[in-house]
């Protein structure tokens, strides 16, 4: 009888640092509380194969980096480098592949990526002058049994102002 009821019983807030400043050289714990966990377990819990996941992760670590926004200052954070510059808060693309991978390996312990797992942040080279970072994710059902290798995309949130739903592209095409 109690495990049934086990998955009935509520989670407790988690904490998380957000990175910023660039380099990740500043960080601030934030505190996402139940309810806010639970409007990013509805959006998870509704979808139906991987390609809808990755729509609902877009859109929640949109919602997750706004909520860190309102408890530290990436509220200040536009997309890219430029348009914040000089401001507290400000966050290049580590501060963003970090703490992205922070709250999608969040989202996964508590079990809410179904067709998608974490893995550390990818990295492209452009011009010797420009390297990018991005959270990386890769879908489970690939590579098994002889079938083709799993196929991975990106959750850059680096392109978007803080709070805006991440851009979720195929490794290749962003490489």
């Amino acid at each position: 009888f109690l495990s049934l009821l086990c998955p009935l019983v509520a989670q407790a807030d988690e904490t998380v640092n957000v990175c910023y400043n660039y380099g990740c050289q500043t960080q601030a714990e934030v505190r996402y509380s139940e309810a806010q966990l639970a409007e990013a377990r509805q959006l998870l819990a509704a979808v139906t194969d991987a390609a809808q996941e990755r729509e609902a992760i877009a859109r929640v670590i949109g919602q997750l980096l706004g909520w860190a926004g309102e408890q530290s200052p990436i509220k200040a954070d536009r997309g890219g480098n430029v348009a914040d510059a000089g401001v507290s808060g400000k966050m290049d693309c580590i501060d963003h592949s970090t703490t992205t991978t922070r709250l999608l390996k969040m989202l996964d312990a508590r079990g809410l990526l179904r067709f998608h797992r974490v893995l550390e942040p990818a990295l492209r080279h452009r011009f010797l002058i420009f390297d990018h970072f991005s959270a990386l994710i890769e879908e489970k059902n690939g590579g098994e049994n002889g079938a083709a290798p799993a196929a991975r995309f990106v959750v850059d949130s680096w392109f978007f102002d803080n709070g805006h739903p991440a851009a979720v592209l195929p490794l290749a095409y962003w490489m």
